[in-house]
C-alpha cells in the first residue's frame, strides 16, 4: 500500500531574530532541481546584502526522495543546510525548497546555536506551507463485454477509481486510473470475470 504523498503547493515566509541575527525562512514548491535553484536566485535577489542564504530541497517523497540537496553557504559545515533538510524530512512534505537567509547581528552563535536557529526558522516556516495530498495512481486499459461495463464501473466507484475515457466498438474499451493500493483487487476482478486485453499503462 502506497502512502499519500504530501506536496508543497504554495509559499510561506517566517522571520525570527536570535541574538541580534535576523533569520528569514522562505519555503515554496519545486518539482525539480531547476525550480528549486530558481527560487534560491529570486531569494538572493530579494535579500542581496544578507550574509548567508542557506538552503535544502526535497523532491519525490520525504521518506524515499528521488533527489535531495543542501548547502551551508559559508556557515560552519553541518550547521545550516543539514538542519534544514532534517526538518523537511521530518515534516513529510516533498517537492519543496526551503531557504533560510541570515543577517549577521555581530554575536556569534556557535555551532549548536546555529543548528538550533536554522532548525527553528525552518520548522516555523514549514508549519505555514500549504500542501496538497497526492495518491499514487496506476493507469490501465481494458476491453470488456457490454454486460461487464456496469460491474466494472461499480468496482471503480467502490475502489476510488476513475474512468478517463471510453470508446465503444464491438467491445467497451476503457482507460481508467486507480490508486495503486487497489491494484491487487483489480487483478482479482479481472481474473474473476476473465477479462482479456488488460494492460497497465506506463506513465
Amino acid at each position: 500500500m502506497s502512502d499519500p504523498l504530501k506536496v508543497a503547493s504554495g509559499f510561506a515566509e517566517f522571520e525570527i531574530e536570535i541574538k541580534k541575527s535576523r533569520f528569514i525562512a522562505i519555503a515554496g514548491p519545486a518539482e525539480n532541481r531547476d525550480q528549486a535553484l530558481l527560487l534560491l536566485e529570486k531569494t538572493k535577489a530579494q535579500y542581496p546584502d544578507a550574509r548567508h542564504h542557506c538552503w535544502a530541497y526535497l523532491l519525490g517523497g520525504a521518506q524515499l526522495p528521488s533527489s535531495a540537496a543542501m548547502n551551508d553557504d559559508g556557515e560552519p559545515s553541518g550547521t545550516a543546510g543539514k538542519p534544514i533538510l532534517n526538518v523537511l524530512q521530518h515534516k513529510g512534505i516533498s517537492d519543496v525548497m526551503l531557504i533560510v537567509v541570515r543577517y549577521f547581528g555581530g554575536v556569534k552563535l556557535g555551532a549548536g546555536g546555529l543548528v538550533r536557529a536554522y532548525s527553528q526558522a525552518a520548522e516555523a516556516v514549514m508549519r505555514k506551507v500549504p500542501f496538497t495530498i497526492h495518491v499514487a495512481q496506476s493507469r490501465w486499459q481494458v476491453s470488456v463485454d457490454f454486460s461487464l461495463e456496469q460491474p466494472l464501473r461499480h468496482f471503480l466507484s467502490e475502489n476510488e477509481g476513475n474512468i478517463d475515457s471510453v470508446t465503444y466498438t464491438d467491445t467497451v474499451n476503457v482507460s481508467l486510473s486507480l490508486p495503486t493500493e487497489h491494484d491487487a483487487a483489480f487483478d482479482a476482478f479481472c481474473a474473476q470475470h476473465q477479462l482479456k486485453g488488460v494492460r497497465l499503462v506506463d506513465e
